[in-house]
């Protein structure tokens, strides 16, 4: 069976149509997520209701531009989340948004299941931001190898981004070949550049600025005066085979699970809330940075973010190390991934290589390195089933633990992680996708413990 998520309704449902672009680039790094937010705070701030979407794994962008829209802001990946899942939160969207806008990932041509393959299965056009600060009519050739370079991408035209004056707009402009449409010229503008760390994008609450930087973003844009995109028709999954939604009830009513959640734990995907609610949980959020550790907690979920920046505030979080002992000692439930895992070894160096001790709950070191140590896409085999989702860090670790098992990497040269079991403490440096298999992401959490053995391999885990 095809990654699924959350109970359905029954199909066919009438299709819904709304304007959508995909704004993608030529690379990382290009501004896309600048623009993207500029255009949906442009469009909010002409009274639109702006939907934001974020193609591929990312937690950083999205809370930016959740900020811009003012809305939740969730993936859309093929590979993660499958076919049914992508379209009907594209479907759903439609029917309340005046103007849908999904931000792609790396490359418009990168990886294999790129923003332009996206782009093509959805019916999306492409808008592609070009960084132009270092070039002139090189712009319009790259903007035609975008536009042609995979057949039958539909091309709505091109941004520049960080131009130096109204003089090398004018000269990008020209470059362009005959028919591809100018969407206008960003300036360079340190007032609205989004400052970035090792992982990507500061988080959008650490800035006190944000809105500020936002509204100055939208307002140079809106000098261009921004058009609608064209109407994009949205259908809902028709093959109840395929669908996204497979009832399997409420496994988890009366399950209360506790979430760490704060500046470094922060790397939660929207639809996971979204996955545990409608298995029937209630969940709690707690910040180990500032709050008390909270009773009655069936499970934990501690995902990723920064502990490496607050080691001295977790090291000294005696309460909570005791209280997660004491759930761990009772059977119950922690699900921790990355960061949270982190925070649950013996100890961690931050990149100056000043180390901490932190909560003990697995043994084992992790030190922060200068260079990224994995990425991509993964699954793993669980003994609740295959749940698929992506790692990315720049933490090292050593454990005595003998691995419960390794992930498979999407790629076939990736770097597998380890996945740790003890008792019912999952942990791994993967960010899981609750939507590939609610299923088995309710028996993890279930307080009724998982028998660990491994499921058997599905016939076939390809895209």
């Amino acid at each position: 069976m095809t990654p699924t998520s959350m109970p359905s309704q029954p199909h066919p449902q009438a299709s819904a149509s709304c304007p959508a672009v995909l704004v993608s680039a030529p690379a990382s790094g290009q501004g896309k997520t600048t623009a993207t937010a500029a255009l949906a705070r442009w469009h909010v701030h002409q009274g639109r209701r702006v939907r934001v979407f974020k193609t591929g794994p990312d937690f950083l962008d999205p809370m930016v531009l959740e900020r811009a829209s003012g809305q939740p802001v969730y993936q859309l990946d093929w590979w993660m989340g499958g076919e049914a899942h992508c379209r009907r939160l594209l479907w759903e969207a439609a029917q309340e948004a005046d103007v849908i806008l999904v931000e792609g990932v790396m490359g418009l041509h990168d990886g294999q299941s790129s923003s332009a393959d996206l782009a093509m299965r959805l019916g999306l056009p492409v808008l592609a931001v070009i960084d132009a600060s270092s070039m002139a009519q090189t712009f319009g050739a790259l903007a035609l190898g975008l536009a042609t370079y995979k057949p039958g991408l539909a091309f709505s035209g091109v941004l520049a981004n960080r131009v130096g004056s109204d003089t090398h707009a004018e000269m990008l402009r020209e470059s362009l070949p005959a028919g591809m449409r100018w969407f206008g010229a960003l300036p360079r503008d340190e007032g609205f550049t989004l400052p970035s760390r090792h992982l990507g994008l500061v988080q959008a609450d650490e800035l006190d600025d944000i809105d500020a930087r936002l509204d100055r973003a939208a307002e140079a844009l809106g000098r261009l005066q921004p058009e609608l995109p064209a109407p994009v028709c949205f259908n809902p999954p028709l093959d109840e085979a395929a669908s996204d939604r497979v009832d399997i009830g409420q496994p988890l009513a009366g399950v209360t699970i506790g979430i760490a959640h704060d500046a470094a734990f922060a790397f939660v995907y929207r639809a996971n809330l979204d996955t545990l609610r409608a298995l029937g949980a209630e969940l709690r959020f707690a910040s180990p940075l500032s709050d008390a550790p909270p009773p009655g907690i069936d499970a934990w979920y501690l995902p990723g973010g920064y502990p490496e920046l607050h080691l001295d505030a977790l090291s000294g979080r005696h309460d909570w190390r005791d209280a997660l002992a004491a759930h761990h000692a009772a059977g119950r439930p922690i699900v921790a991934e990355c960061g949270g895992m982190l925070a649950l070894l013996d100890g961690m160096a931050d990149h100056a290589g000043q180390r901490r001790p932190l909560w003990g709950l697995m043994p084992g070191e992790a030190a922060m390195q200068k260079r990224l140590v994995n990425l991509g896409l993964h699954e793993v085999e669980l003994p609740e089933g295959v749940v698929r989702g992506h790692t990315f860090h720049h933490a090292a670790m050593q454990s005595e633990l003998p691995p419960l098992t390794h992930t498979r990497s999407q790629r076939h040269n990736g770097k597998p992680e380890a996945v740790y079991r003890v008792a019912r403490l999952h942990a791994s440096f993967l960010h899981l996708y609750f939507p590939s298999n609610p299923a088995g992401v309710a028996a993890l959490f279930s307080p009724t413990l998982a028998p660990l053995t491994l499921a058997p391999r599905l016939p076939s885990l390809e895209t």
